[in-house]
């Protein structure tokens, strides 16, 4: 097929989010499966679901924030303790050195604030781009656009994106759309992902991006 212009490109990026609008309504905050109250309890929620579903993490994370409600309880943890709480997320054991590390930085060098700044955040050890941009999105009501596996397939299904960065990615889709729009689109994508645009054998007959899809069929 011809070679797309990036004007066309983003006229069916933001067509495309439309329809993922209606299909799937809400902001990001309202979108997010993770259940926290604030910036902080968002921030370890995310650093837990890693390689994990957002289930298990909903069924640790009450007892764990009423455990640790803060960051000075939660760097103050017995490792132990931490480890054992949260042991069935998995990788328990580098997840517990990421919230340990994540939370003594957060008391010692953000003590009366949070941060919200990119470079703030992922100074934080444990937190990449892809951390930040849930917490920035969805917890402070910030532009941010995260990226994981199932806005990688979609975005390159869809030839919003060539590259395979997640960073490339995300600035790709960040060109396309405008900045309020970056976390709902990206949590849109990742619902779309899992019920539709599945990694293996996607449901293309089923799907209300196919007339937009480059890659429509691949699915049959």
């Amino acid at each position: 097929m011809p070679r797309e212009s990036k004007r066309a490109r983003a006229a069916r990026a933001r067509e495309i989010a439309r329809l993922l609008a209606g299909a799937y309504p809400g902001t990001a905050a309202e979108l997010c499966a993770l259940r926290h109250d604030g910036p902080f309890q968002l921030l370890v929620a995310t650093i837990l679901s890693a390689q994990c579903t957002d289930e298990r993490v909903n069924m640790v994370t009450p007892a764990l924030f009423d455990r640790y409600p803060d960051a000075p309880s939660l760097a103050g943890a017995s490792r132990e303790e931490l480890e054992e709480m949260i042991r069935s997320t998995g990788f328990f054991r580098s997840k517990a050195n990421h919230l340990l590390g994540m939370a003594a930085a957060l008391a010692d060098r953000f003590p009366d604030r949070f941060p919200t700044e990119m470079d703030e955040l992922t100074s934080l050890p444990g937190v990449g781009r892809k951390t930040a941009n849930v917490v920035r999105s969805v917890a402070l009501g910030l532009p941010g656009l995260p990226v994981d596996t199932h806005v990688t397939r979609l975005a390159r299904r869809l030839r919003l994106s060539e590259a395979t960065s997640p960073e490339k990615i995300e600035a790709d889709l960040c060109a396309e759309l405008p900045p309020e729009e970056w976390g709902a689109i990206s949590l849109r994508l990742i619902l779309h992902g899992r019920s539709t645009c599945v990694a293996r054998s996607p449901r293309c007959g089923d799907c209300l991006l196919a007339p937009l899809c480059p890659s429509a069929g691949v699915g049959r």
